[in-house]
């Protein structure tokens, strides 16, 4: 019959429809949803209905429960919730960019310390779902923080003197560092605490191979309290990173303990 054959053509369209829901959803009602769709078809073709208008009604309904649990899914997601306070923080500079000329930022500052701040966030998400535990998730965030830091006031105003300082281009290595030493380490703790002291010796090597280099002059006592406050600063990272590896390896010991041991401590 002819309607037979157009509710085997339609119920072949609502199985791949029903594809498009998510997996978790689509696993657990998609064959009662099918099942139901073929009966009301069959339904309505011994009645005197359209089973057109009934096939494109529930297509329509279909359609949008996709769009509602697709929704859900990505809301849900961390690296949505990254996007949106990515978002969220950049209307900050750009409301006072149209109200204050005291706000210097431009179009690229916005743009760019929108991608550091994406960036950021979305290693944080990747990264600590692959380890261990919420002091792995508390190290991550901590190494993410840093490193986000650093390169927020390296670009704004310079760690070095001014901004277009040569030796400011150190600090690209320490980067490259830890990121070299985070894609050994596979993101294991132990890999993970490694590539944190290392990030934390390159750091200290900045300033160090800076004073030689470039020899600043000395000769009077604002020279050497800015050649101080650059060395205290450059300590503040180290300490930053060296609690971060510290945490990485509370991290290892905890993953590694028997339960009976890490519930006991």
């Amino acid at each position: 019959m002819a309607s037979d054959r157009t509710i085997r053509r339609y119920r072949r369209l609502y199985r791949g429809l029903l594809r498009l829901y998510p997996r978790p959803f689509r696993d657990r009602f998609g064959e009662g949803m099918g099942q139901t769709f073929t009966d009301m078809c069959r339904e309505r073709a011994r009645g005197d209905g359209s089973l057109h208008r009934l096939a494109l009604r529930i297509f329509a309904e279909t359609v949008r429960g996709i769009a509602t649990e697709r929704f859900v899914l990505m809301r849900n997601d961390g690296i949505f919730r990254v996007a949106m306070a990515t978002v969220c923080l950049l209307l900050v500079p750009l409301v006072a960019m149209q109200f204050t000329d005291e706000v210097v930022w431009s179009w690229f500052d916005v743009l760019v310390m929108g991608l550091l701040l994406f960036g950021a966030g979305t290693a944080f998400v990747l990264i600590s779902r692959r380890g261990p535990g919420t002091t792995y998730r508390v190290a991550v965030g901590l190494a993410v923080a840093s490193t986000l830091l650093l390169i927020w006031m390296n670009l704004a105003v310079g760690i070095i003197g001014a901004e277009d300082n040569p030796a400011n281009l150190l600090y690209a290595g320490v980067v490259a560092v830890e990121l070299v030493g985070i894609g050994l380490a596979r993101l294991r703790p132990h890999g993970m605490q490694r590539a944190l002291l290392a990030t934390a010796a390159a750091q200290f090597l900045v300033p160090v191979t800076a004073l030689i280099v470039w020899r600043p002059p000395l000769d009077t006592a604002d020279a050497v309290m800015g050649v101080m406050g650059v060395f205290i600063l450059n300590s503040f990272f180290v300490a930053l990173f060296v609690a971060a590896a510290l945490l990485f390896r509370r991290a290892r010991r905890s993953a590694s303990a028997p339960p009976d041991a890490a519930g006991a401590s």
